[in-house]
């Protein structure tokens, strides 16, 4: 089996939850460091990530949302099969920056591009945001997500 010990960046994806073998399962993602050096093909990776240690567990479970930027930094333990995914298990966590909304149990805060969406089961419309808060608009259903940040970066120059 293969490791390699590292440290890696990204946005939580979705609630961290009670894994099946340790006490906490999340999964970061990971954008590229330098989005203009790489191919348009490069997109955000998933990683899988899970801890063992009860204060990293705890944290997690209690004090971490979808949206805050986090860097876990474990051993990366490669997949035994081809097209499994590789698992980050975590010894040391570090909040980096927290997520500018609080989410509600029951929206989903996701990312579009650059781009934060909120999705709530009860509305059609989705709030759009910067990933700095900035308000960007309110798209009337998910389909209309890419032309409002179309208008939004036409009239600021591409400033996110």
């Amino acid at each position: 089996m293969d490791t390699k010990h590292c440290a890696v960046d990204g946005w939580v994806d979705a609630i961290p939850v009670p894994g099946p073998h340790h006490p906490a399962t999340f999964d970061l993602i990971v954008r590229p460091v330098d989005l203009g050096s790489v191919g348009e093909d490069i997109h955000d990776t998933v990683v899988t990530c899970t801890s063992g240690d009860p204060r990293i567990a705890h944290e997690l479970l209690t004090a971490i949302q979808p949206g805050d930027l986090l860097r876990a930094t474990g051993t990366l333990v490669q997949p035994l099969a081809p097209g499994e995914p590789a698992l980050l298990v975590v010894d040391a966590l570090e909040i980096l920056d927290t997520a500018l909304l609080p989410v509600l149990r029951d929206m989903v805060l996701d990312r579009y591009g650059d781009y934060v969406v909120i999705f709530d089961a009860d509305r059609d419309q989705v709030p759009v945001f910067t990933p700095y808060g900035v308000w960007v608009g309110l798209a009337d259903t998910r389909e209309t997500i890419a032309t409002l940040i179309d208008i939004h970066e036409r009239m600021n120059g591409d400033d996110v």
